[in-house]
């Protein structure tokens, strides 16, 4: 039988530049890094060479100016990809993404739309350290006339930047290079807009729902995976749109299961996590709840820089069958993983 090809989520957005750049002349790319794979890994390579290197435009360290051309390019009729090799330095750039960018058509009333996507990388672990391992995608997903979106499968990877980018509205499209070995069948693109976007269900479950986003969707995949060898049937849905997010999915599927366990790769105050649980809870009546929901993020402390405090500080799979495993049998919480060691170094 022949073996069924795959795609990389590395791959995949590579094939998903090379479509937008072969079919839509008015696409072009900024940012700095694009020619070094150093930069961008292979999610871009040789993309200069096939496209020319004024389409690909490899820029000086300006996160707020290259931001700001790239604003400016879509407003006359570009659609402007900016990248940002690191999310942590994206921040530079706030005044222009959110006082610009995701303003722009509010304030002149709808008569004109800065088509421009923000490509922005997580780049965690590592020993990297505080600076270098932030990501920020709640921040961002707060601002409204910014549209926020953070593929987890590689096939996401490549349709949700398309749909990103052929999108007349402003769009923060975060990818994860933690996600980057993912693999996935392939399959022919999908070109349904971003504006019909919207979380969905990667795994059927009866017993919990586990939401996640980007790289946290890949943990509760194996824990679901996990927790049926215990005889837990878990629901696994990925976010994949953090702005608008839409609740629909996720409250059809808590109000089945009754169990909501949300993760994700930020801290907990003023986070994801504690948005999508209070969304949920504000939609459905209290009495459908089996147990009390529960949140896995970050402790409330920067990155550190040591490997093996990042064994700890980074959510798990470890992390969340401690969490959902106590609802089925609380009588041996305390005994879950005691014979496998440090569950969090077991299942990072």
């Amino acid at each position: 039988m022949k073996q069924t090809e795959t795609i990389s989520y590395c791959a995949a957005i590579l094939e998903g530049f090379t479509y937008l750049l072969e079919k839509h002349p008015d696409v072009f790319v900024i940012g700095q890094g694009l020619w070094s794979p150093w930069y961008v890994g292979s999610t871009m390579k040789d993309l200069d060479i096939r496209f020319g290197r004024d389409r690909i435009m490899d820029t000086p360290v300006s996160e707020d100016a290259t931001t700001a051309i790239a604003a400016g390019a879509s407003l006359c009729g570009y659609r402007a990809i900016m990248v940002h090799p690191r999310v942590d330095f994206m921040v530079l750039a706030a005044n222009a993404l959110v006082n610009q960018i995701a303003k722009w058509s509010h304030m002149l009333g709808g008569q004109s739309h800065p088509k421009v996507t923000i490509r922005a990388i997580v780049n965690r672990g590592g020993e990297q350290g505080a600076q270098h391992s932030q990501a920020l995608h709640s921040w961002f997903a707060h601002i409204p006339g910014l549209r926020v979106v953070m593929p987890a499968t590689a096939l996401d990877a490549r349709d949700l930047l398309i749909a990103s980018v052929l999108c007349d509205d402003p769009v923060l499209y975060i990818d994860d290079r933690w996600c980057y070995e993912v693999e996935e069948p392939i399959s022919a693109i999908d070109v349904t807009p971003l504006e019909l976007q919207g979380p969905k269900v990667l795994r059927k479950g009866e017993d919990v729902t586990l939401v996640g986003s980007s790289f946290s969707t890949q943990l509760c995949l194996k824990a679901a995976g996990e927790l049926l060898s215990h005889g837990i049937s878990a629901e696994v849905i990925d976010l994949r749109v953090l702005n608008p997010i839409r609740y629909e999915v996720i409250r059809e599927s808590v109000k089945k299961t009754g169990r909501l366990c949300v993760v994700d790769g930020s801290w907990r105050n003023c986070g994801m996590a504690g948005e999508i649980i209070a969304g949920v809870l504000e939609s459905v009546h209290p009495s459908i709840l089996l147990d009390s929901p529960r949140r896995i993020t970050l402790p409330e402390a920067p990155a550190p820089s040591s490997k093996a405090l990042e064994a700890e500080y980074y959510p798990s799979v470890g992390h969340i069958l401690n969490e959902v495993l106590p609802w089925f049998r609380p009588s041996k919480s305390s005994e879950i993983y005691s014979e496998k060691g440090n569950s969090h170094e077991t299942y990072l």
